[in-house]
């Protein structure tokens, strides 16, 4: 009787052994390394990247006498793998000069985990700035066009407010850069004016000018105005900048102010670092107008070069021109949710949802139309630095193009789809970019570095060495003191730090050395259940219990403060991942994970070993470090 009663269940083994094979699958790629690589890719979805482009790339590359250990081609990208940092570097360059600025050639790291391991999502886990390195941007905002656009907004305002008042001005015009001037004929309307624009808008410092017959009024942004427009402007930027980070699924990275116009944004262990820079310095918007309707010809209007009033000149993706309405009646500001898919023809499509104060005035001129075009129109703000008579300077265009025209069936309410799109990738991007909203002025990569590990070499093999070390003591302690159990424990640990890898690399977590360090915590922590039951077991033994029974009641009665142990403890760890930040929440995942898969292993998994030496027969001897 007593010894059936150490027995598990079939399903029991079976579900043990399917998470000791699941965890080995997905531990098995950080075994394999990542080779320094080159990654091409084109700088809009018109350009492509194919056989054609490595063709060009290789005799380049021939030339130089720089070998590469593979080239791949996939979802438009081409990536080149190479021996050694130093060859990565020189075929980078050589790569941007050989394509030119219509392609985006970026620094990467290539895997070399097996395609079978990938194609079920097998992938290593990522590594932060401290261990891996990563990539290091700096970007360049235009702070200034957004001052410029506030005083233009102020200069139409000022306007506005005098002739409200019936305060005649012979003239109203911008100086510099964040300056307005306004003229009067006589001294009595510049008095009013002065009066009245002081206390109407007291961002500006305001002065009267007298010379002859000329009567004018100068304001300019005061210095504290100006910084608090420009800090707003930078804040904002980096909010944007950082959903757009978290949209693309980089964890831990730093996004931060550098100076009054630039952002420092760190990637740490970035699988597609094109993609990143690609989104991340992306200012684009959508707006929507109806197609003009009243009877031009647009193509009259391309020859003849002459735009009628009301109405502008747009391209599409095909280079069809349009003539759209100058009235916006929806911008892409009024977006709060956007998702790509597939529409019922099974064309690439994005989902979109709107709220905020635009959504009324679409419907309400969406069912006034119905039958009627509507066009969207895609405005990116593309920057890139440039040499201008010997000084480096930031040169940006603006390019607009439609990428949508539909004929309105019904009155739209707050749910749609943006159709007419090229690809999937590209619904993808612009679902990203609107997801995350625009920036509130153009970026500029200024400056792109591959990061080596911030800590170093040393420390780096110090924390893996810690982990060694501390294992190795325990495992040799468990072994000494308990004998075969402590033997069983410690099969336990190594599958318990094999779970853990495991874990974060299914969850794509990033592993820093504060993870490291919770690693170490957990490897200590992870025998605290066996030995607690192990204790237990030896003190009924003691007492004279049956080798069967004690086993059992160790189990049993230990279970309750191993669980309170460990709920105190994720208590904390949940305490520090939810108050703390960077290194601190690194650290708090490691240990809950940690804990978590040390109470599988230790519960379930040592018992189950235990069960199967012992359980389920008569026992006359168990290893536990004393006779018995």
């Amino acid at each position: 009787m007593a010894g059936s009663i150490n027995r598990y269940p079939l399903w029991k083994y079976l579900l043990i052994l399917t998470v000791i094979i699941i965890a080995f699958v997905y531990a098995i790629p950080n075994l394999y390394p990542k080779y320094p690589a080159v990654q091409v890719a084109g700088a809009n979805p018109s350009i492509v990247v194919d056989d054609n482009t490595l063709k060009s790339v290789t005799p380049v590359l021939q030339n130089a006498n720089i070998p590469y250990i593979s080239a791949q081609l996939s979802n438009q990208t081409l990536l080149l793998t190479f021996e050694t940092p130093d060859l990565q570097l020189k075929a980078k360059e050589l790569i941007q000069e050989a394509l030119g600025d219509n392609y985006l050639v970026a620094l990467n790291l290539a895997s070399s985990t097996p395609t079978w391991l990938k194609d079920i999502g097998a992938n290593p886990m990522k590594l932060g700035l401290d261990l891996q390195g990563g990539i290091h941007l700096l970007l360049q905002v235009d702070v200034d066009s957004v001052v410029q656009q506030r005083v233009e907004g102020d200069l139409h305002n000022v306007g506005q407010t005098f002739r409200d008042a019936r305060i005649r001005y012979t003239g109203i015009t911008r100086r510099g850069d964040n300056g307005i001037v306004v003229q009067f004929r006589d001294e009595a309307s510049l008095e009013s004016a002065y009066s009245l624009a002081s206390k109407r808008y007291q961002e500006f410092a305001w002065t009267e000018q007298h010379a002859g017959n000329l009567y004018t009024l100068q304001g300019i942004l005061s210095p504290a105005a100006l910084y608090q427009e420009k800090q707003a402007t930078m804040e904002q930027g980096m909010n944007t900048l950082r959903n757009r980070v978290n949209e693309l699924g980089i964890s831990e990275a730093i996004v931060q102010q550098q100076g009054e116009s630039r952002v420092s944004v760190d990637l740490p262990g970035v699988q597609d670092s094109v993609q990143a820079k690609n989104i991340l310095g992306k200012t684009a918007t959508l707006e929507f107008h109806m197609v003009d309707n009243t009877g031009h010809d647009v193509q009259s209007v391309v020859a003849q070069g002459v735009t009628p009033p009301g109405v502008r000149l747009y391209y599409d993706n095909n280079n069809r021109p349009y003539l759209l309405n100058n009235e916006v009646i929806l911008r892409g500001s009024s977006l709060v949710s956007a998702v790509s898919g597939f529409g019922e023809d099974g064309r690439p499509d994005v989902q979109v949802r709107l709220g905020g104060m635009g959504d009324s005035l679409f419907t309400k001129v969406t069912a006034e139309n119905v039958g009627k075009p509507m066009a969207v129109l895609f405005i990116e703000v593309k920057s890139a630095p440039k040499l201008v008579n010997g000084k480096q300077e930031i040169i940006y265009t603006t390019e607009k193009k439609i990428i949508s025209v539909a004929t309105i069936m019904q009155a739209l309410g707050n749910s749609f789809q943006i159709t007419g799109l090229t690809s999937q990738n590209e619904a993808q991007t612009l679902a990203l970019l609107l997801r995350a909203g625009a920036l509130p002025a153009s970026v500029t990569v200024i400056e792109e570095r591959q990061l080596g590990p911030s800590l170093g070499k040393q420390n780096i093999h110090m924390g893996v060495l810690s982990v060694e070390v501390g294992m190795a003591l325990v495992v040799v302690f468990m072994a000494l003191y308990y004998g075969v159990m402590g033997i069983i424990a410690d099969l336990a640990l190594v599958m318990n730090l094999i779970l853990i890898v495991a874990v974060l690399s299914l969850l794509g977590a990033t592993l820093t050395l504060p993870g490291i360090a919770g690693m170490v915590l957990t490897v200590g922590m992870a025998v605290d259940a066996n030995v607690l039951i192990f204790e237990r077991i030896r003190e009924e033994l003691r007492r004279g219990l049956g080798i069967q029974s004690s086993i059992y009641a160790g189990y049993e009665r230990a279970l309750v403060t191993i669980i309170d142990a460990n709920i105190t403890t994720l208590i904390v760890a949940m305490v520090l991942f939810s108050l703390g930040s960077g290194a601190v929440k690194g650290f708090a995942i490691t240990l809950t994970i940690g804990l978590l898969t040390s109470m599988f292993t230790a519960i379930m998994g040592v018992r189950a070993v235990v069960n199967l030496l012992y359980g389920g027969r008569t026992v006359k001897h168990i290893s536990i470090g004393m006779k018995a």
